[in-house]
């Protein structure tokens, strides 16, 4: 809604000044003003960018944005990626405009800066949807929990498995698994919570785990432990 609201402000304004343009009126307020501001997002960007260097691991920002389970640190690089870029959009457009005394190029500038800011709330829109109505582990995860609930002597087929993310570290983790028949109820007892542990050995963030023992029915699809988890 911030970035919205902002772009559409920015949209409207950039659109005022094109149908009554005007003279910037003190030139030098403009650019002390954009040079402040530069310079105070700069440190803020920086700031953002050493401590998403945290839990980056290595991965492109882009991938960062879109694979982070904590949404506040893609929200505040982009806001301050944002930031610096339509400050730069404002400080070309005022150069323009009083360098060539066409005050069109700062309605120019706004309407960048409008369009700048509509592409980032759709961005975070996107990126941040599967968050909030829940998202799945990655396939990396989903494969390793697969193969840890199917490396126990005492399994015989995992038949569905489902992920869910509770949190940034902590995923809900839902699977039918077929153990060896000939089990008791205290051995298929202690073949799951064997199961747990070795699906939290391998993926710690699996906090919350729920295994319902099945059996496999011919014909029904059985979803393997490299299957990416919808």
């Amino acid at each position: 809604m911030l970035f919205t609201l902002g772009s559409l402000f920015a949209l409207f304004e950039g659109y005022e000044k094109l149908r009554h343009p005007h003279a910037i009126e003190s030139p030098a307020w403009a650019f002390g003003a954009l040079l402040v501001a530069m310079a105070l997002e700069s440190w803020s960007l920086r700031t953002a960018i050493h401590e998403a260097d945290k839990v980056r691991a290595g991965q492109s920002w882009w991938a960062f944005i879109r694979r982070s389970k904590s949404p506040e640190l893609p929200v505040v690089r982009l806001e301050d990626a944002g930031a610096l870029l339509g400050l730069g959009c404002a400080l070309v457009g005022v150069s323009l405009a009083v360098v060539t005394r066409e005050s069109r190029f700062d309605a120019v500038g706004s309407v960048a800066i409008g369009l700048l800011l509509g592409v980032i709330a759709v961005t975070l829109g996107i990126e941040m949807r599967s968050l909030l109505i829940g998202e799945a582990a990655s396939q990396a995860e989903v494969a390793a929990i697969g193969a840890a609930l199917i490396d126990g002597p005492a399994v015989r087929r995992l038949i569905h498995l489902r992920t869910l993310h509770l949190g940034p570290d902590e995923l809900l983790v839902g699977a039918k698994v077929e153990f060896d028949p000939v089990l008791s109820l205290a051995e298929a007892a202690e073949a799951i919570d064997e199961a747990e542990r070795r699906v939290r050995a391998m993926v710690p963030s699996a906090r919350i785990i729920y295994l319902e023992p099945d059996c496999y029915r011919a014909g029904a699809p059985v979803e393997r432990a490299s299957a990416p988890d919808p």
